[in-house]
């Protein structure tokens, strides 16, 4: 199981890199390993790398890597890492899929980091168990895998199955991990060469708390945020969100006005089409299916308004690059306009 120390030191590791992998969350995985080294004294883990086919692979920022052999080499390996990123929810290569699961078969332990939820998932190796992803691809994973658990955990450890949200998230299991195999005092001594003053457990935050977020710390409003982000796809009306904060209808438009500079009901539509733009991006809801899990009524209408706000349609969202957006949306994402 993930996170028992091994019977034999080194602990060999495994890296998968497959195309557009997430840099940070792969050297935020390695890291730590080698000051476990470094601070033990002795060689306690052992990594190579590997991609689909051997040949070398480029992350997300175009930096690429030199592995020491395909994905079939990785046979024997006790744990198994799978580095993705941009793009992971449509990786599609049967070969490594069939891969992954005779390296399961074979006893590795196989898990992931970033958007690797999506590859494993995709092979039939999560299946009965727990696991995580980063939070803008959690909506994606959900409505492509009903069937599998996910959580919005910093990262999830399930028997021999390990995932991890991603980015600096890496860093964390792992330390997690060195502290389970080799002493909470090694943990913290790898932690502190990263400047890392707090390791984390799986139960803390992906994102970053609302008040940061936003900027605001006004208490009653960002009740009212909270409840609208968890109330996408069926919004609430106005003034049941004006009720539940404790406020009249004018007060709620006010604090909406002085603190985001946009009305109520205009930065409700951002949150909801936000979310309908990582749908849309992330899988193959049709979308009329799209408009429906954000809360729109009408195909027609939620097209209306993704145009209005990005400048192109729903369908032409899937076609074409990204456009360039105007301005940024009041929970932190670049979208286009203001009301």
């Amino acid at each position: 199981m993930f996170g028992d120390a091994s019977r034999d030191l080194p602990q060999r590791i495994a890296f998968l890199l497959v195309p557009n992998f997430s840099m940070i969350a792969f050297t935020s995985a390695v890291e730590p390993l080698r000051l476990a080294n470094r601070a033990s004294g002795r060689e306690l883990y052992r990594w190579h790398l590997f991609s689909p086919d051997g040949k070398p692979v480029s992350a997300s920022n175009g930096i690429a890597l030199h592995p020491q052999g395909g994905i079939d080499d990785a046979a024997g390996f006790e744990t198994v890492v799978l580095c993705s990123g941009i793009g992971g929810h449509s990786f599609a290569d049967r070969a490594v899929f069939a891969a992954l699961r005779r390296l399961d078969r074979q006893g590795s332990d196989i898990g992931a980091l970033c958007t690797g939820s999506h590859i494993l998932a995709r092979a039939g190796l999560l299946d009965g168990y727990r696991c995580t992803i980063h939070w803008e691809n959690l909506a994606g994973f959900s409505e492509d895998f009903p069937q599998i658990e996910v959580t919005s955990e910093l990262f999830e450890v399930d028997r021999n199955r390990f995932t991890c949200s991603g980015g600096t998230a890496a860093l964390d299991m792992m330390l997690n991990l060195i502290a389970q195999q080799h002493g909470q005092e090694l943990a913290a001594q790898v932690s502190d060469q990263f400047i890392h003053e707090r390791i984390r457990d799986r139960h803390d935050h992906q994102r970053m708390a609302l008040p940061a977020r936003l900027g605001v710390r006004h208490p009653k409003l960002l009740s009212v945020i909270k409840l609208m982000e968890d109330h996408l796809e069926e919004p609430l009306e106005r003034h049941d969100l004006a009720k539940a904060a404790g406020l009249s209808n004018r007060q709620l438009e006010r604090l909406f006005r002085k603190y985001l500079n946009r009305s109520p009901a205009r930065y409700y539509v951002e949150l909801r089409l936000n979310r309908a733009r990582l749908l849309l991006l992330q899988t193959n809801m049709s979308v009329i299916d799209v408009a429906l899990a954000c809360g729109f009524v009408s195909a027609s209408h939620f097209s209306k308004c993704y145009r209005d706000f990005f400048g192109r349609t729903p369908r032409r969202e899937r076609s074409g690059p990204t456009p360039q957006p105007r301005s940024r949306a009041a929970d932190g994402s670049t979208l286009k306009g203001a009301a």
